[in-house]
């Protein structure tokens, strides 16, 4: 027979997982937007904010700065940049989390000053809290390959005989130069002609034409 001991530390220690599965639920389902801000596309989520709702649902969390035998808390070199480390400890529950020090453009910083390595450090800290789901949303889809760029086409500045037609086209329609401009504007928020594309100019021509004949 079981012993009542035993019985009652598989109740606790099934209680206790039923805790942690709602703590986690509570973190999880956490809108967390009002302190967030956005940045070249990129969503971030205020540390101090991010700590306050976290110690809401865990108190007792721990976490701590990795630093190395000199007690500085950055790895890396000038070559290949530099990663910060973070770990939070929720009882005998402890998460790890890294993090690059970027610039503004989420790039690799390779001779970044304390400032710089601060903002990642307490970046990294958020993320680590996102591993006991707070904000976790935030991060989705962030480790998926980035597209590469598509090549931008050079525009070539329409030619001056199109502008020239275009405006003589118009003028036959009743619009002076500054009436097509106006229109341009409108249309395809664009402040002068030679900005037009070559679509564009042919649909404005079609335009005109469709257009009757001003009346002398």
């Amino acid at each position: 027979m079981q012993k009542i001991d035993d019985k009652l530390a598989d109740y606790f220690k099934g209680y206790e997982v039923e805790e942690k599965m709602d703590k986690l639920e509570k973190l999880l389902s956490l809108d967390v937007s009002a302190y967030t801000s956005k940045k070249n596309n990129l969503t971030y989520l205020s540390w101090a904010n991010a700590w306050k709702e976290f110690i809401k649902v865990y108190p007792n969390a721990k976490y701590e700065i990795k630093k190395d035998e000199n007690n500085q808390c950055w790895f890396g070199n000038s070559e290949v940049g530099y990663m910060v480390y973070t770990t939070v400890t929720v009882g005998e529950l402890t998460h790890e989390m890294w993090l690059p020090v970027i610039d503004f453009r989420n790039k690799t910083m390779l001779k970044p000053t304390t400032f710089d390595i601060n903002k990642s450090v307490m970046r990294c800290l958020t993320k680590n809290l996102a591993m006991f789901g707070l904000g976790l949303y935030i991060y989705a889809g962030e480790d998926l390959p980035e597209a590469p760029e598509e090549p931008k086409a050079e525009v070539k500045p329409l030619a001056q005989s199109k502008i020239k037609a275009l405006y003589t086209l118009a003028s036959k329609k009743g619009y002076d130069n500054e009436g097509v401009k106006k229109i341009i504007k409108s249309k395809y928020k664009i402040d002068s002609t030679k900005e037009l594309t070559l679509e564009q100019f042919t649909i404005m021509i079609k335009g005109f034409e469709g257009m009757k004949d001003k009346e002398e």
